[in-house]
């Protein structure tokens, strides 16, 4: 086997075996609640960049997107995935896009860079008043993240 043979072998076994570590880091990754994320991971960029389609369903009526997604220990969101979108809408990749554009530094408590499996809510054309806002998010928190 010649030396550039070797190398691409080499290449799409160590690519192969990348690809099955992703959802098995995701499987195996603390679940930790919006709320309690500062403990693990703090957002360094406070805004992103959205691609908001130009057209679709329900895009102008108040909703929220959830999106769950594994913070690496290189603070960079991967495994997102659009879970629940109130009411049904074109909105979830404008949400996904938008988590995956965070970046995310370490608390002071988590030195070792823990992986961290969480949520984020996106709200789209919510109302200002605070408790509007949050009755119209409540319906996309997700069960199962550790709220404590």
């Amino acid at each position: 086997m010649n030396t550039q043979t070797r190398r691409l072998s080499l290449s799409l076994l160590l690519a192969s075996a990348m690809l099955c570590a992703v959802p098995a880091l995701a499987q195996n990754t603390r679940k930790v609640g919006p709320q309690q994320l500062y403990n693990y991971w703090i957002r360094l960029n406070t805004q992103v960049q959205v691609n908001m389609p130009n057209s679709g369903k329900n895009l102008l009526k108040p909703g929220c997107v959830a999106v769950s997604y594994v913070i690496g220990s290189d603070g960079v969101p991967m495994d997102v995935k659009v879970r629940k979108v109130v009411p049904e809408s074109d909105l979830g990749p404008a949400a996904a896009s938008a988590v995956t554009n965070f970046r995310f530094g370490p608390s002071l408590t988590n030195r070792n860079h823990e992986p961290v499996a969480t949520y984020y809510v996106v709200p789209f054309n919510a109302p200002g008043d605070q408790a509007a806002r949050d009755k119209l998010m409540a319906p996309c928190a997700l069960p199962g993240y550790d709220q404590g």
